[in-house]
């Protein structure tokens, strides 16, 4: 029994089709550079969430206020405003991220992000000692509840985000 397979031509003219193949393609493009920009506001919104539900303020009694989050272009940022109105504030480039350590356990411990250079920008406003502008290598953020697990979701998503 032997069966023959026929390929019919498309109905469409060789000029549409090639019209409407190029369409598709494009289309195609065009939706996965949404997918890629949906998977990088993911992460950043579940780093943003990671960090704030684990930032420890309780060894700081001066400490007033804070803020700590990744923005789209890839930079992370930290703010504390004590209760004299001294400030500091750190912020570097996820892409001179060179690697994240903890030290501690899971009740509490510090995050360390380390860069390749001197790119973490350090200042300090209001301070009695006087204004401070300078570079480190790396800012320490202690944490608490924070699980093994969720610290090596977060690490993988700080280097996938240090890539894109």
């Amino acid at each position: 029994m032997s069966t023959n397979v026929v390929m019919k031509r498309s109905a469409l003219p060789p000029r549409k089709f090639a019209l409407s193949s190029i369409m598709v393609f494009g289309c195609s493009l065009l939706s996965l550079c949404f997918v890629w920009h949906t998977n990088k506001q993911r992460a950043i919104f579940w780093s943003n969430k990671c960090l704030a539900q684990a930032f420890d303020t309780s060894g700081d009694a001066k400490l007033k206020s804070w803020t700590l989050n990744l923005t789209d272009d890839s930079f992370m940022r930290l703010r504390k405003i004590y209760q004299g109105g001294r400030q500091e504030y750190f912020s570097f480039n996820l892409h001179r991220l060179s690697d994240i350590s903890y030290l501690g356990t899971e009740t509490n411990g510090v995050l360390r992000i380390h860069t390749k250079a001197d790119d973490i920008i350090v200042q300090t406003y209001q301070d009695p000692k006087g204004d401070v502008d300078s570079m480190s290598t790396m800012l320490s953020i202690p944490v608490r509840n924070v699980t093994a697990g969720q610290l090596d979701s977060l690490r993988n998503t700080l280097l996938y985000l240090k890539a894109q």
